[in-house]
């Protein structure tokens, strides 16, 4: 199943331009701990979003998202689907990395979302992937992973979200993997569902649109009409 069908083209240059304005962020202390920023990559045309937590030792002196051990489950669960990573957009809710690999703290992801919502607009994804609880907390405060993973939600924004255990998680509680590689064999059916509805909802809005067009053109009609009558 293809997974481009995101972003158009131009979503490319906006997300080039939103990696350069990240590497150049001192917004907050994180920025005095890191090695490299880590904006994110991939497929710039891709209908699936993967959103993680925040960079680990690896990602900091890389640049890049999941390159580490979790990186290299994230890879074998994308193979479980027939997918790579050169098929997704791979970021995180924070871009430097938290000192000690500690939890991103609230105010460093508010401090960030403004790059993460730029990064959601460029590649309008039909799906978003959550990978961790900070990750699920950004697009459905309140859920609990445990509740919620494996299944297609709809933020309180109208995106669809798949909530996933992060893959650092399976790396230290083994009956997870399982978990895993469960609730992304879903994933394929879930964005078909997810670009279903956007589809009818897209379906809905024009006829809702050319339906007020009849309304106007009847009384332009009706004008014309009247003024026969003269």
């Amino acid at each position: 199943m293809g997974i481009a069908g995101g972003s158009t083209g131009g979503g490319a240059a906006a997300l080039e331009q939103i990696a350069g304005t990240i590497r150049g962020c001192t917004r907050c202390p994180l920025a005095r701990g890191r090695t490299h920023t880590v904006p994110g990559e991939g497929n710039v045309l891709s209908d699936v979003l993967l959103v993680g937590e925040g960079p680990g030792a690896r990602e900091d002196a890389t640049g890049r998202p999941f390159v580490g051990p979790a990186g290299e489950l994230l890879a074998e669960l994308l193979h479980a689907i027939g997918w790579e990573r050169a098929d997704v957009f791979i970021t995180n809710v924070v871009k430097c990395r938290p000192p000690g690999n500690r939890d991103p703290e609230p105010v460093e992801v508010a401090t960030c979302a403004t790059y993460l919502e730029a990064q959601e607009r460029a590649l309008d994804p039909s799906v978003v992937v959550t990978l961790g609880r900070h990750s699920l907390q950004r697009y459905l405060p309140g859920a609990r992973i445990g509740g919620v993973h494996g299944r297609l939600r709809r933020s309180y924004t109208g995106q669809h979200i798949f909530p996933m255990y992060h893959p650092a998680a399976a790396l230290h509680q083994a009956s997870l993997r399982e978990t895993l590689f469960r609730d992304i064999r879903g994933l394929p059916a879930a964005l078909l569902d997810a670009r279903r509805a956007l589809s009818d909802e897209r379906s809905a809005s024009i006829q809702a649109e050319e339906a007020v067009v009849p309304t106007n053109g009847s009384e332009v009609a009706d004008d014309a009409e009247q003024m026969t009558l003269f």
